[in-house]
């Protein structure tokens, strides 16, 4: 039973991962395209490398999702307003990007 809760689980979550970090990459790409200038010195090995551990990040932060999804689970009316929790999962991560952009690495880019 446990297995199918978390088979369930992943075929719900994991196709929505693709689309979480286009919209991450979209944010990503919109900045450095509108700032080209400010941000020409950022693309080096160093940067690209730091881009991947923030990209692992997010990642790591989209599987909390699990963490309410599975005692949840059980719930009929879950399965049906779990969508919720994927939004308000993606706004978070588009306004901690838009941050995190914003205040702590386009200040150190020179």
């Amino acid at each position: 039973m446990e297995m199918d809760k978390l088979r369930d689980a992943a075929k719900y979550w994991e196709p929505r991962r693709l689309l979480y970090n286009a919209v991450l990459v979209v944010v990503a790409v919109v900045w450095v395209v509108a700032t080209w200038p400010h941000f020409r010195g950022a693309v080096t090995a160093e940067h690209m490398a730091a881009l991947a551990v923030l990209a692992l990040l997010a990642n790591v932060c989209y599987c909390a999702a699990y963490l309410v999804e599975i005692p949840m689970a059980a719930s009929e009316v879950w399965a049906r307003r779990r969508w919720g929790l994927w939004l308000m999962g993606m706004v978070l991560a588009f306004v901690l990007e838009n941050y995190w952009i914003a205040d702590e690495i386009y200040p150190a880019v020179r």
